[in-house]
């Protein structure tokens, strides 16, 4: 899951909306029709249910559905966004055609020209290294450490991601306002085990990575000898960070994470990192105190400047500004990037430009090329029904949690104001970013790339001091994606995902709730999973839950995380449950709050038949489908290490294992593998 500080979390899900369709009502006076929304001839007859319902709901897709050789992974998501796409290369492609004429500065203009200057690849083969070369002659020009202290602290030295994290977010403990924050970074490898892991699997991604190394190093004009020495020496400083680094189950404890000290606490604690020198260059000169994430690490950076090298040093940011502006370079160097990405995902062919670039273009101009998406794409009509359904699962949420068992009256009742506190968005932004400032052209695409780049810290600094801006989006209204915001308590859905197979209008409310409303629901669980739960209604970290309903808790939490270690997606290669906790919790979640909802609905009550299903069979069919993936065993090698998602299988048969909802749609039985003893299952809400 994606975000502009490091205070945001965002979380992966589906989303959607419904309302009671002319296909139920005429399903009422008849024992079964023919429905929409789910697809029969997904269904694969040959697995029984209650044995295998990810592979039931969806084999004969599975089966006839096989990669595409540009991708890693192929599912619902992946469709949906090929959908998207096509409208949005329409749009791009009218942009650049008619950006010529449109008005100078306009976001028409700057959209056109970015994506114009993005495709122009005989233009980037000509030029060729002219205009990064100016870049990597300021890194060559340094000398010594104060020089390196002034070069890193300069927001126009665009090294891209080196040493650490910092930006400008909500602070944690006082949402009201924003904070200076810092945390670990500077990492090439998705993971700080990567370098620390001696399995053959970790051997075998460093080894192609140093090949990585060396030929980027090669095309820089390194001789041989040189440029192995130059990979050689940023395997060492990036082994060095790795080891220094938090693993990423540490990271999700945001008490662990909330380090703060006053800017001269922070400057004698990491005396080489010049922390006053760079915020005064960054604008943020009146901050007085500072977020440090994981205080360790920053330790470590602050040593690293001062006994690595300064030579050393000037390789590892040489390395990290060539490979942070990779498709403004000649084909080359994206032709060795790709190599050495195939080792992580086994994706057999790069992906073509125009879909590359359309993807750069979004996160450029994200709200500029969004609003013409939305004019396109996304009526109010679909935000106002999906407001309603949102507000549907809201009450059906309420009803749960006062109906716990568990919970004391003193906890239900945060609770509730909690989850009454929730603020909704839907589909895109009440007010658009301002791109006025940001000026884009065609002549070079990689100076529109470090433009952007630079646009983006100014407006993410600009909040330092003002009120909290609530009218911000994390994603931009095409991404197939939704999340909640902690902080901000707030979920958010853009336009992109409020489409088949997600959400359809024309489909009977089972497949909507079973869908988009099991994607709202997954996102309302984040504020009461393991992590959101430590968060009030005002977005604060602050402990508003009795010690015995928190040990109560974590008690039933453990029992998921037990229940996804035992998965495996591949032979030896397991689900981390702890890792996973938070989305496998809202997975839960999020489905028994959507049936509950359901259940209220004409159609439910009816208990007509459509395609010989019952209405309950169509909800948990729909939620099945939506997961339907297929996926490299080197993307879910890399998922179980990295992603805080587990595998589709597993979030289709997961939650399911834990409901008796389930085994009563399906007649399940005692033995059944998809049934659970009772003492092994899981609920929560």
């Amino acid at each position: 899951m994606i975000s502009t500080s490091l205070a945001r979390r965002l979380s992966l899900a589906v989303l959607g909306l419904s309302s009671l369709s002319a296909t139920v009502a005429a399903a009422q006076a008849t024992t079964s029709q023919k429905g929409v929304g789910i697809t029969i001839a997904n269904i694969d007859p040959s697995v029984k249910p209650c044995e295998d319902f990810f592979h039931y709901a969806s084999g004969n897709w599975l089966k006839s559905n096989p990669i595409p050789a540009a991708e890693s992974r192929w599912g619902s998501f992946n469709e949906l966004a090929d959908h998207n796409n096509a409208t949005l290369r329409a749009i791009l492609n009218d942009a650049a055609k008619n950006a010529p004429k449109a008005a100078k500065g306009s976001n028409a203009q700057k959209v056109g020209d970015f994506y114009a200057s993005a495709m122009d690849s005989a233009a980037i083969e000509a030029a060729g290294l002219k205009y990064l070369q100016p870049h990597l002659n300021r890194i060559a020009a340094i000398k010594d450490l104060g020089e390196m202290q002034r070069f890193l602290a300069d927001p126009k030295a665009h090294t891209g991601s080196v040493w650490y994290g910092m930006g400008v977010g909500q602070d944690d403990k006082i949402s009201t306002q924003y904070a200076v924050q810092f945390g670990q970074g500077g990492l090439s490898l998705p993971d700080r085990d990567y370098y620390l892991k001696d399995d053959a699997r970790s051997k075998a991604i460093r080894t192609a990575y140093d090949t990585y190394l060396v030929n980027t190093f090669k095309m820089l004009g390194d001789n041989e000898a040189t440029a192995k020495a130059n990979a050689a020496t940023v395997q060492r400083i990036e082994t060095r960070l790795a080891k220094a680094s938090k693993a990423r189950v540490d990271l999700r404890d945001p008490y662990a994470n909330y380090n703060k000290m006053t800017l001269a606490e922070a400057d004698a604690a990491y005396p080489n990192l010049a922390l006053p020198l760079t915020l005064k260059e960054e604008g943020l000169g009146a901050a007085k105190e500072v977020i440090i994430g994981q205080p360790d690490f920053l330790k470590e950076v602050s040593a690293m400047l001062k006994d690595e090298p300064i030579a050393d040093q000037k390789q590892y940011l040489r390395f990290h500004l060539v490979t942070s502006v990779v498709p403004a370079l000649p084909k080359a160097f994206g032709d060795e990037s790709f190599k050495f990405s195939q080792v992580l995902s086994g994706a057999k062919k790069q992906q073509p430009r125009w879909k590359r670039m359309l993807g750069s273009t979004d996160r450029a101009l994200g709200e500029a090329f969004g609003q013409l998406y939305v004019d396109k794409a996304f009526s109010p009509a679909a935000k106002a029904r999906a407001k309603q359904m949102i507000e549907n699962l809201r009450t059906a949420y309420g009803e749960r949690i006062k109906a716990t068992d568990w919970m004391s009256a003193a906890t239900k009742t945060e609770a509730l104001k909690k989850l009454n506190a929730f603020t909704v968005k839907i589909g895109y932004p009440d007010k658009w970013k301002d791109y006025s400032a940001l000026t884009i052209g065609r002549e070079s695409y990689l100076n529109n790339i470090l433009a952007a780049r630079e646009w983006a810290s100014k407006d993410e600094i600009s909040h330092f001091g003002k009120p909290i801006d609530r009218n911000e989006w994390g994603m931009t209204p095409p991404t197939v994606n939704a999340y909640y915001n902690p902080p901000m308590n707030e979920i958010v859905f853009p336009a992109g995902i409020l489409q088949p197979p997600f959400y359809d209008p024309k489909a009977d409310d089972a497949v909507n709730y079973g869908g988009i409303g099991a994607v709202i629901g997954h996102e309302m669980t984040h504020g009461f999973d393991d992590q959101g739960r430590q968060y009030n209604s005002e977005g604060n970290l602050k402990d508003w839950w009795t010690k015995e309903d928190a040990d109560k808790f974590n008690a039933k939490a453990a029992i998921v995380g037990k229940q996804y270690d035992a998965f495996a997606p591949l032979d030896s290669v397991h689900v981390n449950g702890k890792l996973t906790m938070g989305e496998n919790l809202a997975d839960l979640g999020g489905l028994t709050i959507a049936y509950q909802a359901f259940e209220k609905t004409p159609q439910a009550k009816a208990q007509a038949k459509i395609d010989g299903f019952t209405p309950e069979q169509r909800f948990f069919l729909a939620y099945a489908q939506i997961w339907r993936t297929n996926a490299r065993p080197e993307y879910l090698r890399q998922q179980v290490q990295v992603d805080p998602h587990s595998p589709a299988q597993f979030r289709t048969n997961g939650p399911l294992m834990n409901m008796p909802e389930f085994y009563k749609a399906f007649g399940c039985q005692d033995g059944n593998k998809m049934m659970r003893a009772s003492a092994d299952r899981s609920k929560i809400w």
